[in-house]
C-alpha cells in the first residue's frame, strides 16, 4: 500500500506523457494468436488476415490508455476516429518491421529491456507516475515495489477503488513494457537501414559547395502563358502516348470511388426562432421582477447551456458575448435578450453582483473521519477547541495522521468544473474566511477543520446567471424537410435523375472524387459513416436512400458515378492533365524555335522579344530551388545553372516551369561559413536517416494491406 499511497499522493490518478506511445502502440501478443475461421476480418497484412474482434479489443485497450493518460472519461468522436487509425497504422507497421527484423536476426532481449529500465533515462518512462518523490525523474525501485504488491493483491480483501487502480496501473505498465520492446526494435531497425546509407568526404564537399557557393544571376523570359493554346496542336494520340510513358506516375494502390451527393441541413424555421424569443422574453420579465429566489435552479430550469454556481467568478468562465456586454450593465440588471451568430444562441444574462476578491487563498486543512457521524462531530469540535484554545495546528494534523501543511487554491482550480452542495460550501468557506480564523465544516460523511493562512491577487469577480439557448429546429420543421427529401429520392432514384434534377428542387448537388475507404466520412459531416459504407458498396449509377446523420440535422442523399479500382488510374481521369503538360511542352518548343529564329546571342536581345520579361535573381544556391517573381514560379533549373555557370557567360534558352529562359551570372561569392568535414558528414548521416523511414512506405506497399475497416468502424 506504501506504493499506492506515494503515487496518489502526486496529483491526478495518471498524468502520462502519451505522445511517443502514440506512434509506437503495441499490438502485443494478442496479435500473434489469429482465428482463420473467423470470416469478419478488418484487413490483411502481407496474407495475414486482421480479425474485427481483435482489432476492436486493441482499440477498446488503447483507448484505455488514452482516457487514463487524459484523465478523462469519455472521447470525442473525432479522436476515436484518430485512435482508431493510430492503432491500425501503428499495427501494420510493426508487423512489416518485425517480419524484417526477424528475417535479418535482429531482436531485443529481456536483458535489453531491463538495462532500459534500469537506466531510467527512455521518454516513456518519463512519463510514468513511479518517480523519486525528491527529484521527480522515473524511480524503478517504486515499479518494482508497485510490481510486488500487485503480485500479492487479493481483489476480495481490497477496497474495490484500490483495486480497480492497480489493475488499471498495471494495464498501463504491460501496455509501456510492451512499447519499449516495438520501439527498440524499430529503432535497431531503421538504425541499421540508415546506416547502409553512408556518407563519404567527398559527398561532404559537394554538399557543403551546393549550400554556400551562391550566385546573382540577370534573367530574360518568355511565359508560356504569353503564347496562345491556339497556336499549338495537341493531338488524341500525343496524350494517349504521353500516358503510356508515364503510366506509372498514375498508379494508385487502393481503390477510391468518385459520388455526388446532396446534404440537407435542417435549421430552425421562423416559427421556431419566434418561439424561442418569446419563451426567452418570459425568462427575462422573471429576472427583472422578484420572482426568482434561487438562480441555480431557475437557470437549470430553462434549458441554458450555462449553469449558474453561486460562487464569484472570474469573466474567463463566462461566454464571451456575455463578456463583451458585462461592463455596459449595472449590477442588478438584465440585458437580453440577444442573438448571438457565434454559437446561433438566444442569449439574456442578469449582473448580479460583481465584488474585488483575492483570487488566490492559502489554507490548511485537517479531515476528520470517525465511526458514526455523532463522533466524527464530537471530535471534530474537540479538534476546533483545541486549535481555539492555542493547539499547534501542524502538531494537530499529524496526530491524525495528515500534514497540516498550507496549500494555494485559486479560482482556476474550480471555475469551470462541476460543483456539488458540499463542494460549494467548502469553496466558499475557503474564500470567504477571514485570515487565521478556524472553521468546522460538515460535509457528507466527514468533518473539514478549515484554516485560512493568507490571500493574494484582487480581481473582479462576478455572479451572473445567463440563459443561453441554442436556435434549435422544431420536430415539425424536422418532419418537414424530412418529408420533401424523401419525396426527391422516391422520384429520382438513378443518379442520373439525381444530377438532373437536384438544383431544379432547390438543392445543392456535392462532389467528392477518390473518396477512400479509410476515411471517416463525408463533407466534413458528423457521424456518415453509413453513407461511406453503402459508397464503397455501391455500383456506378446507383444513389442511396435518405441517410440521416450529423448531430441529428444532416440528411444525405449519395450517388455513386465511378469506381477507380486499385492500378493504374484511367486514362479518362488523367488525360486533361497531360494534355496541359503537353501544350506547356509545345509551347516552350514554339518560344525556342522563335528565339533561334531571331538570332539572339545577348541578353538584351532576348529582352526586346516579344512578351519577354526580365528579372535579376539573387543569392542563388543548387541546395535550393530560386523562385523568379516576373515569372511567378519555382525554377529549379536557375539553381542548377548557378552551380555551373561562369560569370558574365550567357546560358542557353532553358525550358522552366512558367517559361523559357536564359540566365547570365554577374557576380559569385561564398557564404561566410568555414567547412567543417564531421559537421557535413553527420548532416548527411541525418538526412539519410530521414530517407531510410521512407522505406516503411515501400515495404507498406509490398505486404499489399487490405483496410476494410469501414466495413465495421
Amino acid at each position: 500500500m506504501a506504493t499506492l499511497q506515494k503515487i496518489r499522493s502526486k496529483g491526478p490518478l495518471l498524468v502520462i506523457a502519451v505522445g511517443l506511445a502514440l506512434f509506437a502502440f503495441i499490438a502485443g501478443d494478442a496479435w500473434q494468436v489469429m482465428q482463420p475461421h473467423r470470416t469478419q476480418n478488418v484487413g490483411e497484412v502481407d496474407g495475414e488476415k486482421v480479425s474485427a474482434q481483435e482489432y476492436q479489443e486493441l482499440v477498446e485497450e488503447y483507448t484505455e490508455v488514452v482516457k487514463m493518460s487524459s484523465n478523462v472519461n469519455s472521447l470525442p468522436e473525432e479522436q476515436i476516429n484518430r485512435l482508431q487509425d493510430e492503432v491500425w497504422r501503428t499495427y501494420v507497421e510493426n508487423k512489416l518491421v518485425e517480419k524484417e527484423a526477424r528475417e535479418l536476426g535482429l531482436e531485443v532481449s529481456d536483458a535489453e529491456l531491463q538495462a532500459i529500465i534500469n537506466a531510467g533515462t527512455h521518454p516513456l518512462l518519463q512519463g510514468l507516475p513511479f518517480r523519486n518523490p525528491q527529484t521527480g525523474a522515473f524511480d524503478r525501485d517504486m515499479l518494482n515495489k508497485f510490481l510486488v504488491e500487485y503480485s500479492r493483491m487479493s481483489q476480495a480483501q481490497m477496497p474495490a477503488e484500490y483495486a480497480e487502480y492497480y489493475q488499471k496501473l498495471y494495464n498501463y505498465w504491460s501496455f509501456i513494457e510492451k512499447t519499449l520492446v516495438q520501439t527498440r526494435l524499430r529503432e535497431k531497425y531503421m538504425s541499421l537501414v540508415a546506416n547502409a546509407l553512408i556518407s563519404n568526404p567527398v559527398e561532404a564537399q559537394n554538399s557543403f559547395d551546393a549550400r554556400v557557393n551562391q550566385s546573382d544571376l540577370l534573367l530574360a523570359a518568355v511565359p508560356y502563358s504569353s503564347v496562345s493554346d491556339s497556336l499549338v496542336n495537341v493531338s488524341d494520340d500525343d496524350v494517349r502516348k504521353a500516358y503510356d510513358q508515364k503510366k506509372e506516375q498514375y498508379k494508385q494502390y487502393v481503390e477510391t470511388r468518385n459520388i455526388s451527393y446532396i446534404d440537407v441541413q435542417v435549421t430552425a424555421s421562423d416559427e421556431d426562432r419566434a418561439a424561442l424569443q418569446k419563451e426567452m422574453e418570459e425568462y427575462v420579465a422573471q429576472m427583472n421582477g422578484d420572482k426568482v429566489s434561487d438562480y441555480a435552479t431557475f437557470v437549470r430550469s430553462t434549458g441554458s447551456d450555462v449553469s449558474y454556481v453561486d460562487l464569484y467568478y472570474t469573466t474567463r468562465t463566462l461566454p464571451s458575448d456575455v463578456v463583451a456586454r458585462l461592463d455596459s450593465v449595472s449590477t442588478g440588471d438584465v440585458f437580453g435578450p440577444y442573438y448571438n451568430a457565434t454559437d446561433n444562441t438566444l442569449n439574456a444574462f442578469k449582473k448580479l453582483a460583481k465584488a474585488s476578491m483575492p483570487d488566490s487563498v492559502q489554507y490548511r486543512q485537517i479531515q476528520v473521519v470517525a465511526e458514526t457521524p455523532a463522533k466524527t462531530a464530537q471530535l471534530a469540535d474537540s479538534i476546533c477547541t483545541a486549535l481555539k484554545g492555542g493547539a499547534d495546528f501542524a502538531e494537530l494534523a499529524k496526530k491524525y495522521g495528515q500534514t497540516g501543511e498550507p496549500v494555494w487554491i485559486s479560482s482556476a482550480n474550480y471555475e469551470g468544473a462541476s460543483i456539488d452542495s458540499d463542494n460549494l460550501k467548502y469553496i466558499n468557506a475557503i474564500i470567504s474566511g477571514k485570515e487565521k480564523d478556524v472553521q468546522n465544516l460538515a460535509l457528507g460523511q466527514a468533518n473539514v477543520i478549515l484554516q485560512v493562512m493568507d490571500k493574494k491577487a484582487p480581481k473582479d469577480k462576478y455572479k451572473v446567471a445567463v440563459v443561453k439557448r441554442v436556435v434549435e429546429f422544431s420536430k415539425e420543421t424536422y418532419n418537414k424537410a424530412y418529408n420533401d427529401f424523401s419525396q426527391f429520392i422516391a422520384t429520382n432514384n438513378t443518379y442520373e435523375k439525381m444530377v438532373a434534377n437536384a438544383e431544379d428542387a432547390g438543392y445543392r448537388l456535392l462532389q467528392r472524387n477518390d473518396l477512400s475507404s479509410a476515411e471517416h466520412g463525408i463533407g466534413g459531416i458528423r457521424d456518415t459513416k453509413e453513407a461511406l459504407r453503402w459508397a464503397f458498396n455501391a455500383e456506378p449509377g446507383e444513389v442511396s436512400g435518405l441517410i440521416e446523420c450529423g448531430d441529428n440535422d444532416h440528411m444525405l442523399m449519395v450517388g455513386l458515378s465511378a469506381v477507380i479500382p486499385e492500378g493504374y488510374r484511367p486514362f479518362a481521369l488523367v488525360q486533361n492533365q497531360l494534355r496541359l503538360e503537353l501544350i506547356r511542352d509545345k509551347k516552350a518548343e514554339k518560344i525556342m524555335a522563335d528565339m533561334q529564329a531571331a538570332g539572339a546571342s545577348s541578353l538584351d536581345q532576348y529582352k526586346a522579344m516579344a512578351n519577354a520579361v526580365s528579372d535579376s535573381v539573387k543569392h542563388v544556391t543548387f541546395a535550393a530551388p530560386a523562385y523568379v517573381p516576373a515569372l511567378r514560379s519555382s525554377e529549379p533549373l536557375v539553381g542548377a545553372y548557378a552551380s555551373v555557370g561562369e560569370q558574365g557567360q550567357l546560358s542557353q534558352p532553358l525550358k522552366g516551369n512558367a517559361g523559357v529562359f536564359v540566365l547570365q551570372s554577374y557576380a559569385k561569392d561564398k557564404l561566410n561559413e568555414e567547412y567543417n568535414e564531421e559537421n557535413e558528414m553527420n548532416s548527411l548521416s541525418s538526412m539519410h536517416a530521414r530517407l531510410a523511414s521512407q522505406l516503411l512506405n515501400d515495404l507498406y506497399l509490398k505486404a499489399d494491406v487490405k483496410d476494410t475497416r469501414y466495413l465495421f468502424f
